[in-house]
């Protein structure tokens, strides 16, 4: 063995140490370099305007709106040379706003995002003559869901631009590998019977707060079954599956083969369709809803014209065709699409759109879902998601319990209820549970507050923690 002097270990360390921190140094130049060419501003280098955009799409349809945006003659008309878009957390976007103080428009995010900025008084009413045309040839609401916002004076607000349902997606080849069902309702997700595929996980799902697209789902069901029985199912899907870092993961996680089943938006189901066969997009018939995802002009708009022209050509038939593009697969919300040249090329979205305007679905409640948005996906994913492991361990043993003919199927369902309702804690001498009067009742505090919030999730998780070893503990003992 080769001997090193401790002097010159320690130079050796001084030295690696050195070389880290000038690399950092390099990095946070480069960096600060990054950001100033980045920094929006108002005028671009050749002059023409830039359109600052808050969103939530994903990569490929900012490049591809982008691009087609700056070719348009709405662009060309209002001036406008370039678009950076700007991608924060939803839950981040009153705080984005407010500390850049430049930003024109936002695009994306699903009606509860947009609804809570107008409620916050973060959105300017759109009067624009061209855009209320183009809103005119879009309907009021879909399935109950409305698709565009006013003020209290009748002042267009915010309206929708493309419009999705969620559902499930299967790949049919991994089900028949595996000998298991293929799901067409939300129940299904929850089934004992996708249990046997265990410790390997049946669905893929995202943890609430990385995916407003899973977090309607989660809100879908809940409204859907009940405040309470909503919990307890999906304590199930969840048992049956695995959290993710997001919708894509959870996505590519299907794609890879790791599960055969994802919960999802539609756009993603029909991309996975048409890339890879096998598989297939199900909205869960009458346990879903359409959605329509806004544009709206924000109070911080510098470039007005900028993001008029934007809007403008977005609602425009020219502006739609961009949820066509097999790198999208998105349903536009104006019908007309689909009589261009690009729309007869997509009959698989146009039967698509007409499918889900069939499936009315559930009459869902926008106000109730917005009231407790953030303590629904913290609580998710504190009870649901941090301590899966436990979760799951629970779930095996109540399921070969039931296999094993040790207790019965109402025994199951009893446990099952234990396992998923809604947990209770005790405070300050008072027994607290979340119900979702609670939930709306500290909803602000939990987006506003990182201290409480920090706190509840603690409280959850580890009560969750217990529950699940405690039912798991008393199955191994009987």
């Amino acid at each position: 063995m080769r001997y090193h002097h401790p002097v010159g270990t320690k130079a050796a360390a001084l030295a690696l140490i050195a070389l880290i921190a000038l690399i950092a140094l390099i990095a946070l130049i480069a960096a600060a370099l990054i950001w100033i060419h980045e920094t929006p501003r108002g005028v671009g280098e050749r002059g023409g305007l830039v359109l600052n955009v808050l969103t939530r799409h994903d990569a490929t349809t900012l490049m591809i709106a982008r691009e087609a945006f700056l070719n348009s003659t709405f662009a060309r008309e209002a001036g406008v040379t370039d678009v950076v878009f700007i991608k924060p957390n939803p839950a981040l976007w009153r705080d984005t706003i407010d500390r850049l103080g430049y930003l024109d428009v936002a695009w994306g995010g699903g009606p509860t995002a947009h609804n809570t900025l107008a409620d916050e008084g973060y959105l300017l009413p759109i009067g624009d003559e061209v855009v209320l045309n183009e809103a005119s040839s879009i309907p009021d609401s879909v399935g109950g869901m409305p698709l565009m916002r006013f003020d209290s004076q009748g002042r267009l607000l915010w309206v929708a631009t493309s419009m999705s349902s969620f559902g499930i997606i299967v790949n049919e080849p991994m089900l028949e590998e595996y000998g298991l069902p293929s799901p067409r309702l939300w129940e299904d997700l929850a089934s004992p019977e996708l249990a046997r595929l265990l410790p390997k996980p049946a669905v893929a799902f995202s943890r609430s707060t990385q995916s407003g697209s899973h977090t309607r789902i989660y809100q879908i069901i809940l409204q859907r079954f009940g405040w309470d029985r909503g919990w307890v199912l999906l304590a199930g899907v969840a048992a049956n599956g695995r959290p993710y870092g997001g919708s894509v993961e959870a996505l590519s996680a299907l794609e890879a083969g790791e599960v055969p089943i994802a919960i999802g938006i539609d756009f993603y189901g029909y991309t996975a369709q048409i890339e890879r066969p096998g598989v297939r997009y199900v909205v869960p018939y009458n346990e879903s809803i359409v959605g329509g995802d806004p544009v709206s002009l924000l109070r911080t708009c510098r470039n007005r014209e900028a993001a008029l022209a934007f809007i403008r050509w977005i609602l425009s038939v020219d502006g739609q065709k961009i949820w066509l593009d097999r790198r999208v697969n998105r349903l536009p919300v104006r019908a007309e699409v689909f009589d261009t040249p690009e729309g007869r090329e997509r009959p698989d979205l146009k039967a698509a759109q007409e499918m889900i305007l069939g499936n009315v679905g559930i009459r869902f409640n926008e106000t109730r879902a917005r009231a407790t948005y953030f303590a629904t996906a913290y609580y998710f994913d504190a009870v649901l998601c941090d301590p899966h492991d436990a979760l799951v361990s629970a779930w095996s043993a109540m399921v070969r319990a039931l296999e094993s003919g040790r207790i019965g199927r109402e025994g199951f369902e009893e446990l099952w209820w234990e396992l998923g309702r809604p947990i209770s804690w005790e405070e300050n001498g008072t027994v607290l549970t979340f119900t979702e009067e609670y939930a709306a009742s500290v909803n602000q505090r939990m987006r506003d507050d990182p201290t409480f919030a920090s706190k509840m999730t603690s409280i959850w998780r580890e009560a969750a923690q217990r529950r699940y070893e405690e039912i798991a503990a008393r199955l191994s003992g009987g």
